[in-house]
């Protein structure tokens, strides 16, 4: 990745002429953007994690006392036919409004087509009655 001073150091060596200073900041800012986007689910990771050790909750479920298999993503079903379960373009067809293509599900084999795991961390505390 390019840095901004390794830009600046050639914007003032006149080595790259083309190379306005708003243009650099926009690679600056488009930057920013690039990295905020690739840390924004850790980050809501980080502060749901905070905010529910603040109100006395499980730090992994909120005490729900369930957590959504990463696999499936809850839904207890995986397409059978990719590799890694990923395709960008499921995710475009909802908002589309475009009928999905008939792909073939199968069961999730991680939970079992349940959907979702016990919380190991609360799941063997028992309220006292």
């Amino acid at each position: 990745m390019v840095s901004v001073a390794w830009l600046v150091d050639c914007w003032r060596k006149r080595e790259m002429e083309g190379l306005t200073a708003s243009e650099i900041a926009g690679f600056g800012v488009g930057t920013l953007l690039l990295l905020s986007t690739v840390a924004a689910p850790k980050l809501d990771a980080f502060f749901s994690s905070q905010q529910r050790s603040s109100l006395g909750m499980c730090k992994k479920c909120g005490d729900v006392r369930l957590i959504a298999c990463s696999r499936c993503k809850g839904t207890g079903l995986v397409k059978s036919n990719e590799p890694f379960n990923f395709n960008f373009m499921d995710d475009l067809y909802p908002i589309l409004g475009v009928d999905e293509p008939k792909i073939k599900s199968i069961g999730c084999s991680k939970c079992q087509a349940k959907g979702r795991f016990f919380c190991p961390d609360c799941s063997n505390i028992r309220p006292q009655v």
